[in-house]
Order: structure tokens, then C-alpha cells, then sequence
């Protein structure tokens, strides 16, 4: 999931970008969620230096404050040198600084017409997950899931089990974050892994490196995140 992030400190202006991006997640059900909206540089920075989530910056290059957009984006690249970066700016003659500022930014974003604003970030949002995925898919091993119109690709190394759910030909997914369910089975499921997933009940498929501890006696799998999970008697020999 990517995480959104927007430093204006014009408030009207500010309501009207954040408005723009919740519309088009929730419109095209993006997999990434506004995580904050500020004036403030510096409570933006220390939110970015906790997110553990790659993210989209939404940047105003004069924020009235000690940190203009550009030093901001500078701090940024620090703690998430993947981010997407954009900035949303009047003064078209400061576009040259990204480049001064060495940023790497995505695109560059004038505010002096609001109906080519609407398009720009609608633009940077679907080609930043775009780009988000490819290079996910290039570094680690990736699932991806479609839940409805939804497309979800998460790491292998984050998930933690499947469930049979109780809705039928449906599972859920229980990753480090979250919990997706979405139409398969168990056995398909078995199929299309890589031997990282055991399965140890007719109901559950383990990612056996985020397992924390087995208990034998009582079948019974602890995982890394506190979750725990069934394991059948005639499955256990496989783990």
C-alpha cells in the first residue's frame, strides 16, 4: 500500500488537493490511503521518518516556514528514497530547482489552472502505484490479489497466512497490515506459491518464515505478529 502525503500551507488550496485525491481512491479503489494533510513541514518529516509504507508527496515549494518544499523533499529522500514526489507550486520559474535540490521529482504541478490540476494529480497518482508496482515486483517476490476492481500486490515476505473463509470459493489473506479477502481456494492457492507456503490444515496455507513458534501438542501455530492458526495432525510432518 502507498501512503499520501500533502504540505500546503494554503488551507483552501490544501482542502481542494486533498478532496482531488480521497475522490480518485475511492473512485478507482486504489490500494493506497491519505495518511496526512498539513501545513506544517516538520510534522510531515517525523510522520515519514515512522511510516514504514513507501509514499506519494504532494509538496507546495513555499510553505512560510524555516523548510521550503524543496529542503522538505531533501529530508524526505532520506527516509524513503522510493517515495513519488510532486510538487504543486505558482511559480512555474522554480522548476528548475528540482533539479538543484537533486529531489529526483515526479512531476511538477502549476496551480494556476484548477481544472489541469485535477487531471496532474489524478496522472501522478495512477502512474506513481504503476511504477510502485514494478519496481516492487523487481525487488521481492510479490502477490498480487484482485478484490473486486482492485488490484493489491503484496510482498511475500509480509504475508502470514491464508484462511478458508466462511463466505464460499473465497480466503483471507492475513498480512502485516491488513486482512484481504478475495475469491480463490486453499488448493489453488497451494499451487500457484512458492515452497515458502506449507500448507498444515485443510483451512490454512503458512508462509513458514513467519512463523514464531509450533505447538505440537495442542496444533496450534504462533506467528510472528501475535496471529495464530490451526495445524492438522496429519499435516505436521510437513512443517
Amino acid at each position: 500500500m502507498l501512503n499520501v502525503f500533502v504540505c500546503e500551507d494554503n488551507f483552501a488550496q490544501r482542502r481542494t488537493i486533498v478532496q482531488i485525491i480521497q475522490n480518485m481512491i475511492l473512485i478507482e479503489e486504489l490500494d493506497m490511503q491519505l495518511v496526512l494533510d498539513t501545513e506544517n513541514p516538520y510534522m510531515l518529516l517525523e510522520k515519514v521518518k515512522t511510516s514504514q509504507n513507501t509514499g506519494i508527496y504532494f509538496l507546495d515549494i513555499d510553505l512560510n516556514s524555516s523548510m521550503n518544499g524543496m529542503k522538505l523533499a531533501q529530508q524526505i529522500r532520506l527516509f524513503d528514497p522510493r517515495g513519488f514526489i510532486i510538487f504543486i507550486t505558482a511559480h512555474s520559474e522554480l522548476s528548475y530547482m528540482t533539479f538543484q535540490y537533486r529531489v529526483e521529482a515526479m512531476d511538477f504541478v502549476l496551480k494556476d489552472n484548477p481544472a489541469e490540476i485535477e487531471i496532474k494529480i489524478k496522472e501522478c497518482l495512477l502512474n506513481a502505484l504503476e511504477r510502485y508496482i514494478l519496481q516492487t515486483n523487481k525487488t521481492h517476490k510479490v502477490y498480487t490479489i484482485e478484490a473486486g476492481e482492485r488490484k493489491i500486490s503484496i510482498d511475500y515476505e509480509d504475508i502470514f497466512f491464508f484462511e478458508t473463509s466462511s463466505n464460499i470459493h473465497k480466503v483471507i489473506l492475513h498480512a502485516k497490515d491488513r486482512q484481504i479477502e478475495f475469491s480463490s481456494t486453499i488448493k489453488k492457492l497451494t499451487n500457484t506459491l512458492d515452497d515458502n507456503f506449507v500448507r498444515c490444515h485443510r483451512s490454512f496455507l503458512v508462509n513458514k518464515n513467519n512463523i514464531k513458534e509450533i505447538d505440537a501438542k495442542n496444533r496450534i501455530i504462533y506467528f510472528t505478529n501475535g496471529e495464530t492458526c490451526l495445524m492438522s495432525t496429519r499435516m505436521m510432518k510437513e512443517l
